[in-house]
């Protein structure tokens, strides 16, 4: 058996890092895709065309948007974790992806920890939970008290079963101890169509969505998913402020890259993403959405998904959820 000398050793070591970081410094060298699980015009979408925009302007790199709807980000995503893993594909994914499908699916067809390097969040959203504005209730206290006094008659809409919508109002009705239905629409428009028409007199949605129905009258906030303000609208009682700040929902967008990418290119990609959305116009644009920019490192946004997964797994056995 050959035994290899510490200088050999070394060596090696001083080798591999010399390719490593030389294809870092040529990377990227053609375009890169980035596959979206949605359509065109959803949260992640714009949170991906916007960040490419930005980066072609500062860095001069060429990107391809893929959008590959359906099948709750399944086709997506496995087709990004099947991709070589050289940097030329890239995934832009939310909170639903990796904290919620593996909490509610028995059986998925990717893992984070075996198909994928988190690199990092690009932002962070809180939800709203809304009422129609004709409810005789202005406040989650209020709300609370119109449930008990009539059990059974509120309900809530989202974008679907299994949304991070869904469990963050499950999650709602869990620490409330009170029972809310949950009504499942077809996507985060008519969800929100429904509590403004006072076809469903709340509704967990998100702050684009609901805007206009909030400007128009037909819509009032209760209190924001999360425990702490958001600079859209600093009036917006947080689930702290109402005595359920263990709920604590968001729903943040994210670059991936597929297991096996080399790391220098994962550092080269996470530094210009993070110069990118620094950016003062690409903050008011997340802003102006309601929505905060993230920039965690890949360690740290790697904890926060595995954070919120534990939790959602928790929300899901409580109440007992099955999603078909």
């Amino acid at each position: 058996m050959k035994r290899f000398t510490l200088k050999t050793v070394c060596f090696i070591a001083i080798l591999f890092g010399s390719i490593g970081t030389a294809f870092s410094q040529e990377y990227p060298n053609r375009p890169i895709r980035i596959i979206v699980p949605f359509a065109p015009g959803g949260v992640v979408d714009v949170t991906t065309r916007l960040l490419t925009q930005k980066m072609t302007e500062r860095l001069g790199w060429n990107f391809i948007v893929d959008n590959k709807p359906g099948g709750n980000g399944f086709i997506a995503v496995t087709a990004a974790a099947t991709s070589p893993p050289d940097g030329y594909t890239l995934l832009m994914a939310h909170t639903g992806e990796f904290s919620v499908n593996p909490a509610i699916f028995p059986n998925i067809p990717y893992s984070l920890e075996k198909d994928f390097l988190p690199i990092t969040m690009i932002s962070d959203t809180p939800m709203l939970l809304v009422a129609n504005s004709k409810m005789p209730f202005n406040t989650y206290k209020e709300m609370i008290a119109e449930a008990k006094k009539n059990p059974d008659s509120l309900s809530f809409s989202s974008p679907g079963n299994g949304s991070i919508n869904h469990l963050a109002g499950e999650w709602i009705a869990l620490e409330s101890g009170t029972k809310i239905l949950h009504v499942p629409y077809k996507g985060g428009a008519p969800a929100v169509a429904a509590v403004a028409s006072g076809e469903v007199p709340l509704g967990v949605v998100a702050i684009p969505a609901v805007a206009p129905h909030i400007l128009s009258g037909n819509v009032k906030v209760i209190t924001l998913t999360t425990n702490t303000k958001t600079n859209y609208n600093k009036s917006w009682a947080t689930t702290q402020e109402d005595g359920i700040g263990m709920v604590n929902a968001s729903n943040w967008v994210g670059l991936f890259a597929p297991k096996g990418v080399p790391d220098p290119i994962i550092q080269k990609l996470y530094k210009e993403v993070l110069a990118t959305i620094e950016q003062p116009e690409v903050k008011k644009n997340f802003a102006d959405k309601g929505a905060d920019v993230g920039g965690m490192s890949p360690q740290k946004f790697n904890s926060r998904i595995r954070e919120d997964l534990d939790r959602y797994k928790e929300i899901v056995k409580k109440a007992n959820l099955r999603v078909q």
